[in-house]
């Protein structure tokens, strides 16, 4: 599954901005699918997850309240509308997914980025100050 992220940008602190993961040639509604995120010198970190039919849903804390992920398994994408940016969101953001996991396993590992079998390459997030 390839896996493109779009929709980053240079915003001011305040703003807002929807990402979207799309996949070309295969459906993503066997897949679960995480956000994840990394700022220079720092290690990827976990931002959001949804399982494969959209009925659960996790949040990093740092983001909860100002994030939200959503999917459209018609349109084999996920989204990621980020709402009162900080400058501490300035990063990298990836998308992933991750095939066949069942509930239990989307509860255990869907903040592991090691845990994700595809990922795509990476949209550019900017949040001035």
């Amino acid at each position: 599954v390839q896996l493109q992220a779009s929709g980053g940008g240079l915003v001011q602190a305040g703003g807002s901005l929807r990402l979207s993961c799309t996949t070309s040639g295969r459906t993503l509604s066997t897949y679960s699918m995480g956000w994840f995120r990394q700022a220079p010198g720092k290690e990827r970190e976990f931002v959001a997850a949804i399982f494969r039919n959209g009925a659960s849903t996790s949040y990093a804390d740092s983001v909860k309240g100002r994030f939200v992920i959503s999917r459209s398994n018609l349109k084999n994408s996920v989204y990621l509308q980020m709402n009162s940016l900080e400058p501490e969101d300035t990063a990298v953001y990836y998308c992933a997914g991750a095939a066949q996991w069942i509930m239990s396993s989307w509860s255990a590992k869907r903040s592991i980025a090691s845990e994700y079998d595809y990922w795509g390459q990476g949209t550019q997030v900017t949040v001035s100050s």
